[in-house]
């Protein structure tokens, strides 16, 4: 059990702001001073391309809050109102309204999703932690739908006293990535099962992958240590020497505890080090009073019951009766279940229920709010169905190719080439990424979110999706179902059979990313002899004799007077005789208007151009 000392808590201190319930990025950047480019590297990081007009929900700002060293507050668009002084003389000191949805945050449940290989024991372990056979339930070992579940434990730093915690039992990393890459954030912690006689396997290395992508903590838990041939500190060295992730024991700060899902032990253990973690580096909290908001889990749709969806609640109270909109499904609550089957009226923040009453069968991931009447739920599914129509992932039509990256660098937004690497053995993969990892750039550099060998599968395709990045397939095919969502997400997959030929590509794509450089390029001379009154635009055109070179429409240009530099612009109007020209060449005449200059015979007129200079990495 790891302790921390009280004065380290104390180091921490963060600055109060208030953001309302509905923000977008730009807005947000604005309340808390910071440049909008430093958001969207943050989200980046996070796996997530915004835009600046993106709207934020409460859980993801109240986290980029904390790490600019904001502590948010969720408040109302009333409250905020009440809030903000009207007259311009010194208002008083007013009470901080407390009306519906402008309550202060409270502590909430941490949520915390399993993850692992297959067989690895991740499902018999969230089984001994609540209790329940959902073991026997399964077919062929594969859980057949996303489960949340909650359960309460023994505050282990106050006696006496209650926590919860939320688990999301997850079929596969792929469903847990794919609600990431629709801008759902719904976990606080990941924790990863490793069984200690298998080691670190395929799906496992995935699951680091799309967890580190999802930007949350990670905790390994190393089960099946009462295995004979059980090797814990084997798996902290592949840890630490194959998959950069430095176990507590070794001197990081990855939390790691050794369990037997099977005999119940080691339990405790993993759920007080879930609050710690949960306590130190996520802090959950939201607000009961606030409009409900949920993120739907799954749905489905039942033959008795009709649209039926599992949703975790993430701001304000969850009530039956309520009418609720979630993407293009609306409806009232008519009976809402917890993860016992029992029948509640109310959910708070971190619950997961199942809710009966939406005309329709959302989409995980998508995000469910209360609204005033059925006439503005049938109007804001409407809206989304339209929405959904024209551009199927509100985040997804931000992917990129290797192309348009280099657009992305120069707006701040992207710094780091994100890469997925699949190939036909192990030692073409190694041979790859050691390669591009020799690729060095103090602007821009590769960021493997994941190296595997096997085909490219749509879990694939999820993870490029939620981090941005682009596949590489050496000697590899992608199966048909990663090509239609590859398709559908606007991920891109390139196929390699020769190893120099990826490499050059993904050194192209780098130099791209560069931030350009420009130079001066001389285009020609000429020499005032006369001017010329524009009679109805004002102005005065300079009639002039070009000496050297030739003078171009739109050209920069600098005027020296006695070799003074007396004006600078560019050429506005350039015209042979009575008409407007292009260019004019050396030896002839021509009339040069440039705004806010007074030309002067005898006046010499540089004109010239800015070049892009392509660069190299």
């Amino acid at each position: 059990m790891v302790t921390v000392s009280d004065e380290k808590k104390e180091e921490k201190v963060y600055k109060p702001v208030e953001i309302p319930p509905v923000v977008t990025l730009k807005e947000f950047a604005e309340l808390l001073k910071v440049a909008p480019a430093d958001i969207q590297r943050k989200l980046m990081s996070l796996g997530v391309l915004a835009a600046l007009n993106q709207k934020l929900s409460p859980e993801v700002v109240t986290r980029l809050a904390k790490s600019f060293g904001y502590a948010a507050t969720i408040v109302s668009p009333a409250a905020a109102v009440a809030a903000t002084p009207v007259v311009t003389k010194p208002a008083p000191a007013v009470v901080k309204p407390r009306v519906k949805g402008g309550g202060e945050v409270v502590s909430r449940p941490p949520v915390v999703t399993i993850m692992g290989h297959v067989d690895h024991g991740k499902t018999t372990l969230l089984d001994a932690i609540r209790n329940a056979k959902v073991v026997d339930s399964e077919f062929g070992g594969i859980t057949q739908h996303i489960g949340a579940y909650q359960v309460e434990i023994d505050d282990p730093s106050n006696a006496g006293q209650k926590r919860k915690i939320t688990f999301l039992d997850t079929p596969g990393h792929a469903a847990f990535t794919s609600m990431r890459a629709r801008g759902a954030q719904v976990t606080d912690v990941v924790v990863i099962v490793v069984a200690a006689d298998d080691g670190i396997m395929p799906q496992t290395e995935e699951a680091i992958s799309h967890a580190k992508a999802a930007g949350v903590p990670i905790i390994i838990a190393i089960n099946k240590i009462d295995k004979p041939d059980a090797n814990p500190d084997r798996v902290l060295t592949q840890l630490a020497s194959e998959h950069e992730i430095m176990p507590e024991k070794y001197g990081g700060n990855v939390q790691t505890v050794e369990v037997s899902a099977l005999k119940k032990e080691g339990l405790d253990e993993l759920l007080e080090t879930i609050l710690l973690v949960s306590d130190l580096e996520v802090e959950p909290k939201a607000d009961p009073t606030a409009p409900a908001q949920a993120i739907v889990i799954e749905a489905q749709l039942d033959k008795g019951r009709g649209a039926v969806a599992t949703v975790l609640v993430e701001q304000g109270t969850l009530r039956a009766g309520d009418v609720i909109v979630a993407g293009s499904a609306y409806g009232k609550i008519r009976a809402m279940n917890n993860d016992r089957g029992v029948r509640v009226d109310r959910a708070t923040p971190s619950t997961p229920v199942e809710i009966l009453g939406l005309n329709d069968v959302p989409t995980a991931g998508d995000r469910l709010e209360v609204v005033k009447n059925e006439k503005e739920a049938r109007s804001r599914a409407d809206e989304t169905a339209r929405a959904v129509r024209s551009d199927k992932l509100s985040l997804t039509s931000s992917r990129v190719s290797l192309e348009e990256l280099f657009k992305q660098f120069n707006d701040g937004v992207v710094k780091e080439l994100n890469l997925i690497i699949k190939g036909d053995v192990q030692g073409s993969v190694e041979a790859i990424r050691q390669s591009l990892a020799k690729i060095e750039h103090p602007e821009v550099r590769v960021s493997f979110k994941l190296t595997g060998v096997g085909p490219i599968g749509e879990s694939d395709v999820d993870l490029a999706a939620a981090s941005g990045a682009i596949i590489l397939g050496f000697n590899v095919k992608a199966d048909s179902g990663a090509v239609k969502l590859a398709e559908r997400l606007k991920v891109e997959i390139r196929e390699y059979r020769i190893i120099y030929d990826l490499i050059d590509d993904v050194r192209k794509a780098m130099a791209g990313m560069l931030a350009p450089i420009f130079e001066e390029a001389p285009l020609g001379t000429a020499v005032v002899r006369a001017t010329f009154k524009l009679p109805k635009q004002g102005g005065i055109i300079a009639g002039s004799y070009i000496t050297d070179g030739k003078v171009t429409r739109g050209a920069l240009v600098r005027v020296r007077r006695a070799g003074k530099l007396v004006a600078e612009g560019k050429v506005d109007t350039l015209r042979r005789e009575k008409d407007d020209v292009r260019e004019v060449a050396t030896g002839y005449e021509c009339g040069i208007y440039v705004s806010g200059y007074t030309p002067v015979e005898e006046d010499v007129i540089e004109a010239y151009e800015m070049r892009k200079v392509e660069r190299t990495i």
